[in-house]
C-alpha cells in the first residue's frame, strides 16, 4: 500500500529556501511518477511540479526557475527545492503518487516577511 510521509515545511521570509522530503512506502520509487500539489488557505488544490518514471520533470508556470523537484531511489525519497520563496507560495504541500492518487498529510508553507 502506497505511503507518503512529508516533512520539511516552515515559515519562512520572501527571497528564502526551503527544501521538502517525501518519504515513500509500498511501492518503487524508481517506477514511479510522482508529483508536488499545494493548497492555499481557502483554495483548492495546485499542480506544482512532477518528476517521471525516466527523470522528466515538469513545473507550473508560477514556480519554474524557482523550484526544483527530484528523487533519490535509493532511499524511496522524493524532494522539493524551492528557492525565492513568495507570499504566494504560502500553502500546505503533498506529494503524491500519480498512478493512485494517494496524497501525504502536508507540509505547510508561510511565506512572510
Amino acid at each position: 500500500q502506497v505511503q507518503l510521509v512529508e516533512s520539511g515545511g516552515g515559515f519562512v521570509q520572501p527571497g528564502e529556501s526551503l527544501r521538502l522530503s517525501c518519504a515513500a512506502s509500498g511501492f518503487t520509487l524508481s517506477l514511479s511518477a510522482m508529483s508536488w500539489v499545494r493548497r492555499a488557505p481557502g483554495k483548492g488544490f495546485e499542480w506544482v511540479s512532477s518528476i517521471h518514471e525516466s527523470g522528466t520533470t515538469t513545473y507550473t508556470e508560477s514556480v519554474r526557475g524557482r523550484f526544483t523537484i527530484s528523487k533519490d531511489n535509493a532511499n524511496n525519497t522524493l524532494y522539493l527545492q524551492m528557492d525565492n520563496l513568495k507570499p504566494e507560495d504560502s500553502a500546505v504541500y503533498y506529494c503524491q503518487h500519480v498512478w493512485t492518487g494517494t496524497r501525504g498529510q502536508g507540509t505547510r508553507v508561510t511565506v512572510s516577511s
